[in-house]
């Protein structure tokens, strides 16, 4: 194997006869390191878009989730609320009363997804920091004019924090001093003739606009708990879902099976892939067709290698003759060009692995390529994970050294 690599290794790298020959190798070399480059450098970026993405559901999806197996709503007196507070890696609890709704303003309208929250939920997942314009309240009071008086009086008033589509649609100023209306159906009744029979109807002013995602952004809109409990008939102990934030003590996976554990089969515990099931669904889905069509791209530079090798056995057809007269034997001959085969994907695999990695590291630290001043970052996000160099370098290593075995071991060489 020594005397095969020494012969490769001359082929290769020798500095006295540059041939045509030479220049396909370095050629294939370059096709191999290019392809391993892109594979790193289009999965770190999807890496990055994907935790971007992945962060902003995070705001609207919780860690844990706990909702009924049967029905809309259970009430918190069913659950031993200070034994699950006790459950190790649960930081805190937040009730969730949610509905779809009928928000109406003016002549205009839209059917949203009232969130019903106490005042800690901003807090633990962060959509207070997403607030556009306006601020983040959900009650409070407000300053009127007693007409019988004259004077200035304070009114306790209930707010909406709404996506910024939701607020387009409904022709809102934060500005204005006009309510909002919220019209639910009355549950466990049939549909009226008119609107007081068949809805609860509440008014709350819009105090904030945030924008998340298109799909929160359209569909979302946040109020105090108490708000949706009173539209909703519920009791006060009654809610939709419990929200749990976690601490990094322990795995989301080990909370969750202890919480299902302590619950029982009346209630589901819904970890984040649990609540968006389409769209991690969709995101592994594309994130493996982006592997598979990187790998044509691969397997196509490999055959440039396949030609090159094929084109030196060629070439070193007088070599190989004379090698064969001084007695080595065969398989040697071709181990020699199998060791050549290796040595160009191998040189090639390991400078896009660190072309590659020079690239990202870049544009992680100084962001190159910008995405516009239409999102929500500037740059193109990138994160670098291990697992993506450890499968682009089998990948790739696969594929070229099947390309360089059926060569090497299936021509002729006399």
């Amino acid at each position: 194997m020594k005397l095969s690599l020494f012969i490769a290794r001359r082929y290769l790298f020798s500095r006295k006869q540059k041939t045509v020959i030479n220049v396909i190798s370095w050629i294939s070399l370059v096709g191999i390191a290019v392809s391993t480059m892109a594979l790193i450098i289009v999965l770190s970026v999807y890496n990055g878009i994907g935790n971007l993405t992945q962060g902003l559901f995070n705001l609207f999806d919780p860690e844990l989730k706990i909702e009924a197996a049967e029905g809309k709503s259970f009430h918190t007196a069913d659950i031993d609320m200070a034994r699950l507070q006790q459950v190790e890696g649960v930081a805190s609890i937040v009730q969730i009363a949610e509905e779809n709704a009928w928000l109406t303003h003016g002549r205009h309208e839209s059917i949203v997804s009232l969130r019903g929250v106490d005042s800690t939920y901003g807090r633990v997942t962060g959509i207070d920091t997403m607030i556009y314009n306006g601020q983040y309240k959900l009650t409070g009071s407000m300053s009127i004019i007693d007409p019988e008086t004259g004077m200035e009086i304070e009114r306790s008033e209930d707010y909406l924090v709404l996506g910024g589509e939701v607020y387009s649609r409904l022709g809102l100023s934060l500005l204005a001093n006009t309510p909002v209306g919220v019209h639910i159906p009355k549950r466990g009744g049939s549909l009226g003739m008119t609107m007081e029979q068949a809805f609860n109807t509440g008014y709350a002013m819009p105090s904030a606009i945030f924008f998340v995602q298109q799909e929160i952004d359209g569909r979302y809109v946040l109020a105090d708990i108490d708000f949706v409990r009173c539209l909703l008939s519920y009791s006060n102990d009654e809610c939709s879902a419990l929200a749990l934030s976690l601490d990094a003590t322990r795995s989301a996976a080990a909370v969750k099976t202890e919480v299902r554990q302590l619950l029982g089969e009346k209630y589901l515990v819904k970890d984040r892939f649990d609540q968006q099931p389409l769209y991690y669904k969709i995101f592994r889905s594309e994130r493996i067709g982006i592997i598979l069509i990187l790998a044509l791209i691969v397997l196509i530079s490999t055959l440039n290698l396949v030609a090159s090798l094929a084109l030196l056995i060629i070439d070193k057809r007088h070599d190989i003759s004379i090698m064969r007269s001084m007695g080595m034997p065969e398989s040697t001959v071709r181990s020699a060009f199998f060791a050549e085969g290796l040595l160009i994907s191998g040189v090639g695999i390991v400078a896009g692995l660190v072309i590659g990695f020079v690239v990202c590291f870049v544009q992680q630290q100084f962001g190159i390529v910008k995405m516009g001043d239409n999102f929500i970052v500037d740059a193109f996000p990138v994160v670098m994970r291990v697992g993506d160099f450890v499968t682009t370098f089998l990948l790739v290593a696969l594929l070229s050294g099947l390309a360089v075995f059926l060569t090497t071991w299936r021509v002729r060489l006399k």
